[in-house]
């Protein structure tokens, strides 16, 4: 590890002048250590923002739920109100990693997780994220990969949480020293592009500060399923993040997000309403053949899509099932 200078920050606005370059920041740690540790990051300095003034905690009022950046996934895990309102975000945090991470990672740290693509993290390669000419992984070792082959990029996002707060239509907040802006989660996590190689829309020198998540009505209910390659705490072949709206025992809208299929965590369109409501059965056979439909996997991932169509069903069946 090379050395690198450090530095406490003590506003947001002392944070992001200190950024930028190669000033990195540092709350959690619990994905930037490993980097350095590896050598695949060598900041000139960590500038570290957990005595910032960033927000932390849970609030909620009539309309929404706000999770301030520097809470941990412990705390999202073990909230009462946050399992009574929206327990898929409870469960989420629960299989994230192991107990000593979820006390330490932060759910902004979360959203911003590099890739977790071997070629990636292989300290003498340059894939095309890194700056290279070239997706290692198309032609590789793509198992644990996206489903498709379109993008120049086929890593597949790290966080389990990304696709749960996606499908409750959230949004996250940003500061600078210049001002703020609110985005749509849904605009802020970006498939990789020639033009912006990276998995979301952060920029230089801004922080997230926070993360807003419309309450819902009466009527939805919510899971998270994950499947892992070994029994707990490894990241997602595939999760299912499902939020039903659900009246006279009818489903009419789903909001369901898929991790561990895609650089951008894959949103299934909806097609349940109101005046059309579905079973639990027609539901999941419904987003099952939009899914196979629109998947296109690599050499050793087909896998991915038969498991995915069974966590969307087994998903929506226990949200439908009599408590």
């Amino acid at each position: 590890m090379k050395p690198f200078d450090y530095v406490r920050a003590d506003s947001i606005a002392d944070a992001s002048a200190q950024l930028g370059g190669d000033r990195l920041a540092l709350a959690g740690g619990t994905d930037l250590i490993p980097l350095l540790k590896d050598g695949l990051c060598s900041p000139g300095a960590l500038i570290d923002i957990k005595h910032a003034g960033l927000p932390t905690g849970i609030r909620v009022d009539d309309e929404t739920m706000f999770i301030g950046a520097l809470t941990t996934l412990a705390e999202i895990e073990r909230s009462d109100e946050m399992r009574r309102i929206l327990p898929l975000l409870c469960e989420a945090a629960s299989v994230s990693a192991t107990r000593q991470l979820r006390n330490r990672a932060t759910i902004g740290g979360n959203l911003l997780q590099e890739s977790r693509c071997w070629y990636y993290r292989h300290p003498d390669l340059r894939c095309w994220l890194r700056g290279g000419d070239q997706c290692f992984a198309k032609d590789g070792r793509n198992e644990r990969h996206a489903l498709t082959s379109r993008n120049p990029c086929v890593t597949v996002h790290p966080s389990d949480l990304a696709g749960c707060l996606l499908a409750l239509d959230a949004s996250v907040h940003l500061q600078s020293a210049s001002g703020s802006r609110d985005l749509a989660l849904n605009d802020f996590l970006v498939v990789p592009s020639d033009a912006h190689r990276a998995l979301h829309l952060l920029a230089e020198q801004e922080l997230v500060t926070g993360i807003s998540i419309p309450v819902p009505a009466i009527g939805v209910r919510s899971t998270y399923l994950k499947a892992m390659s070994r029994k707990a705490w490894s990241f997602a072949l595939v999760g299912v993040a499902a939020v039903l709206t659900v009246e006279n025992e009818g489903i009419v809208k789903a909001s369901v997000v898929l991790n561990g299929v895609a650089p951008k965590p894959w949103r299934l369109a909806n097609p349940a309403t109101a005046t059309s409501p579905l079973s639990a059965t027609a539901l999941a056979d419904s987003l099952g053949e939009q899914f196979e439909r629109d998947a296109a996997p690599l050499a050793h991932n087909g896998y991915k899509v038969g498991l995915a169509r069974a966590l969307l069903a087994q998903a929506i069946d226990e949200l439908m099932s009599p408590a």
